[in-house]
């Protein structure tokens, strides 16, 4: 059974960078892609980025591209968001998720989420 955890929210303030933390188990992550989405209150689900079991395959969305980055860590079945500069507009619940079509933005195995809240 597919299983995936974030780590990494909290609290921040507008300017500081946070990085989160994904483990996934019950899957073979080095034959998955893996990928960040968030969810802000009152909208979508939104895709910010992917990564194949290649690092040199990752895929950042437009809306986030330049402040985020993601880092694989196939020995540990992990997935890393970076993201900097964060603004009030980035409070989400941040989501991992698994799955065929992650690269296309479409998860289909999903953690519980992590609370992301930046403060101006």
């Amino acid at each position: 059974q597919v299983q995936l955890r974030e780590f990494g929210g909290g609290l921040v303030q507008a300017g500081d960078s946070l990085r989160l933390t994904c483990t996934a188990s019950g899957l073979t992550a080095d034959t998955y892609a893996m990928g960040w989405f968030r969810q802000a209150p009152g909208k979508e689900r939104e895709f910010l980025a992917a990564s194949a079991w290649s690092p040199s395959t990752a895929v950042v969305a437009d809306s986030v591209e330049g402040r985020a980055t993601v880092y694989r860590d196939n020995a540990k079945n992990e997935l890393d968001l970076q993201m900097n500069n964060l603004s009030p507009e980035d409070t989400a619940v941040y989501y991992c998720a698994t799955g065929d079509a992650v690269l296309r933005g479409i998860g289909t195995n999903w953690g519980q989420g992590t609370q992301v809240t930046v403060s101006s």
